[in-house]
């Protein structure tokens, strides 16, 4: 049988060539992920209308959620299994796997059935009031299914690259997301089966992915295969003592995805009550667009993310450094491209969303450039949360996490639109970013200041 496995030595080859084996693969995946998230939108917008895209935000909190959830085992079992594997201890990095992959598996299918049995208050709970109810339970009752699929491919995707294959990881991305795009088209247009086709497509290509991820755990992986776990009180209570501390090392993850959650939902409600339902529509497109740019992100981080934990476990700090500065440069050159795009070509990238004409056409077109002003800030924080992740100082990813997308956003939301007017509302997650990375500039600074300092004190008392 052919090694599915790239060839990849984490503590010799060299930085740059360890860190495009990972990215070029895990970028294209994403993607793909992207391309799907676009054209679904695109085809919601022209095939349902307007309220389709607000109804699909309005339940998008949840998918935040999910991904959040499977991002958060993903993260945690990639860390401690990578510093497991920097020790040699290949047993403990596939008993890590075997309880991630449990853990999360039972928390989605836990959230399902909470989702499926109290749709009016979470819907509620989620803004979906008035016209839009019936829309956005169309889409949502579909969707349940969804969150079994999105945990196994989260969680198998950080694994399958530990594991040594980024390739086979970017397949999983590939592969469902273009099944996702066909059944998009086929069930919206020919079909005219509306939000209940968007929502279904988006099941079976969430189902394609998982039994890719299923193959390779069971049939393809050469390390992180899965172990079979003692069913004794004892073992129950390690693997409850590793769930916990991998979840702890991942929570940044989870808060991440809440805080698009938290934007999003923060968002909608501010663009609702200063210019309505058409406000709410064209902050849709800003939501459809966030993800894709937070997803490039994303891809540099967990493209570092293995590559410095097992530098980490193995105390070369100079590997650690060289790696957190290549993706810090790649991000911001990756920031500032988008920046820029954004800024030109608003009205065009608006009306792929939305026909021209429409109100909410015309209020995106107005406010993208000013939310697109966030993105090179967004670059350097996620960055270094992911940084922060890797090196196992998980509260401090969790914080600049909360202050990036909770705390920051929040107060701009409470606080912009009164001062600027409907300007403010797109400058608020701008403002946030912003105000995030000045914090990490400030810590950093802090730190290398008491090194330096720890340092001369050391170096005059050994001169006393």
């Amino acid at each position: 049988m052919k090694d599915n496995r790239d060839s990849i030595d984490f503590g010799k080859t060299s930085i740059g060539v360890l860190f495009s084996k990972f990215f070029f693969p895990t970028l294209l995946g994403m993607l793909f992920n992207m391309a799907f998230i676009l054209t679904d939108g695109i085809f919601v917008g022209h095939g349902i209308g307007a309220e389709g895209l607000a109804a699909i935000n309005l339940v998008g909190p949840i998918m935040m959620l999910i991904s959040g959830l499977g991002m958060m085992f993903g993260i945690g079992v990639s860390v401690v299994a990578a510093i497991h594997l920097s020790h040699g201890n290949v047993k403990a990095a596939r008993i890590n796997v075997t309880q991630a992959f449990t853990a999360g598996i039972i928390t989605s299918l836990a959230m399902g059935i909470i989702c499926y049995c109290f749709p009016k208050g979470v819907l509620t709970l989620l803004g979906a009031k008035g016209s839009l109810y019936p829309a956005a339970y169309e889409y949502y009752i579909w969707f349940i299914p969804t969150c079994l699929f999105m945990m196994v491919e989260s969680i198998g995707l950080f694994v399958i690259r530990l594991d040594g294959s980024p390739r086979y990881a970017m397949i999983s991305n590939m592969i469902p997301a273009i099944i996702n795009i066909a059944l998009d088209y086929i069930f919206i247009f020919p079909c005219h089966w509306g939000l209940m086709g968007a929502s279904l497509a988006t099941d079976i290509g969430g189902f394609i992915a998982l039994l890719m991820v299923a193959y390779y755990m069971l049939f393809k992986t050469k390390q992180l295969h899965f172990y079979r776990l003692k069913r004794t009180r004892k073992s129950l209570m390690l693997s409850l003592r590793n769930v916990g501390y991998m979840v702890r090392m991942g929570a940044s993850g989870l808060v991440g995805e809440m805080a698009v959650a938290v934007m999003m939902l923060s968002g909608n409600l501010m663009f609702k009550q200063h210019i309505g339902n058409d406000g709410v529509a064209a902050y849709s497109v800003a939501c459809y667009l966030f993800p894709l740019v937070y997803m490039i992100y994303n891809a540099v981080a967990q493209s570092a993310q293995p590559i410095i934990s097992f530098n980490h476990g193995a105390i070369q700090q100079q590997r650690v450094h060289r790696t957190l500065l290549l993706s810090l440069l790649v991000s911001v050159l990756i920031g500032s491209v988008i920046t820029t795009l954004f800024y030109f070509i608003a009205p065009t990238i608006t009306h792929i969303f939305l026909d021209e004409g429409q109100a909410a056409g015309a209020i995106a077109s107005q406010g993208l450039p000013y939310y697109a002003l966030g993105f090179i800030f967004m670059a350097v924080n996620i960055c270094m949360v992911g940084y922060y992740q890797s090196i196992e100082r998980a509260v401090l990813a969790v914080v600049i996490t909360m202050l990036r997308g909770i705390i920051f956003v929040v107060a701009a939301y409470m606080l912009l639109p009164n001062l600027l007017g409907n300007k403010g509302l797109w400058l608020s997650v701008p403002v946030a970013e912003c105000a995030t990375t000045l914090v990490i500039l400030i810590l950093q600074c802090t730190k290398r200041f008491r090194m330096r300092y720890n340092t001369g004190a050391i170096t005059d008392s050994s001169k006393a």
